[in-house]
């Protein structure tokens, strides 16, 4: 079995290339880096440093090669499944390459699109522009949490990626056009639209306000405000706000998503993970959109009647920071 994982980053190959590896597939990865395409093909696996408070483990990536775009496309013809990891602003570069290998498929294929977007399948559906009923575009929750490699973390391996434990990929089960492979980690769920809002309006909105309000403080890192008890406290407050509003809106059980709530408050202070507050806080004028992850997290608890008060203090940080490149 062969995937394509478009986008060879940090999450294609920190979190979808793991799940790959360990599921028995060949994972050819598709970047314009050539110094990580070079590297990644002359070794055939990279390593992974999953990392927490309490302890770092690290593993080796095996069963690897990756291609420039213009190589990809054959890649893509004779893929068994897809992935996209290559960020919102890359998807119309990236949709013209996969419709010209889809258009060479004599079987159907499903794509997983692993972005942060609202209604992700439609949009990269459109870019690539074929009306075919054997291609499935399915949305994914990506909840792992990767930070921007340093040269001191890479260790001499610009391969080398830093990842936390967790490692769970739900997919919408209903968007499959195929038969769905079994992949370790990768849970196919229905209905999907609670785990798309889970991601973005408690996940993301979370992470955003502890990112803006930290830049505010001078903090480098989001574990440093989450140290910093206003700036926690704000974020609890805030999520466990959504996390209400979210249970209501989807008929989940209250305690269940109050739980992931502070599990992820409880992920947000891994220091080891290095990840900063102007890496998770850039694109503001993005992350301020009308049904993004502060603005939307807003409107579903203002839906529901539940506390706005801390989501509104972390709008007010992200706008000092609107402007920023």
């Amino acid at each position: 079995m062969k995937a394509v994982v478009y986008g060879g980053g940090n999450i294609g190959r920190g979190f979808l290339g793991q799940l790959l590896y360990q599921s028995g597939f060949e994972t050819v990865f598709v970047d314009v880096n050539t110094a990580m395409i070079d590297k990644l093909n002359k070794d055939k696996s990279y390593p992974i440093k999953i990392v927490s408070n309490d302890k770092q483990e690290e593993i080796i990536i095996r069963n690897v090669r990756a291609v420039i775009p213009d190589d990809a496309v054959d890649e893509i013809a004779s893929a068994d499944i897809i992935f996209t990891s290559a960020g919102v602003r890359v998807l119309p570069f990236v949709a013209p390459v996969l419709r010209a290998g889809i258009e060479k498929r004599t079987r159907g294929v499903d794509i997983v699109i692993c972005e942060n977007l609202m209604n992700a399948d439609k949009y990269l559906k459109d870019l690539v522009g074929l009306d075919r009923d054997d291609v499935g575009y399915v949305e994914a929750s990506v909840g792992r949490m990767v930070p921007v490699m340093t040269d001191e973390m890479r260790e001499g391996n610009i391969n080398k990626v830093w990842v936390e434990p967790y490692c769970t990929l739900p997919v919408d089960k209903d968007a499959f056009r195929n038969p769905i492979p079994d992949i370790k980690g990768m849970v196919p769920s229905s209905p999907f639209a609670y785990y798309i809002q889970s991601k973005l309006f408690l996940h993301n909105m979370g992470h955003a306000i502890a990112a803006y309000m930290g830049m505010n403080k001078g903090y480098e890192y989001i574990w440093q405000a989450m140290e910093d008890p206003e700036i926690a406290a704000t974020v609890t407050e805030a999520m466990h706000a959504s996390a209400e509003a979210l249970a209501e809106e989807h008929g989940k059980d209250v305690g269940e998503v109050l739980a992931y709530a502070d599990d992820l408050i409880f992920r947000f202070k891994n220091r080891y993970l290095g990840d900063t507050t102007s890496r998770v806080g850039r694109d503001a004028e993005r992350k301020l959109a009308p049904n993004d992850r502060l603005l939307g997290a807003l409107k579903l608890c203002q839906k529901h009647g539940k506390p706005t008060q801390a989501i509104k203090t972390g709008i007010m940080a992200a706008l000092d920071h609107l402007y920023e490149g």
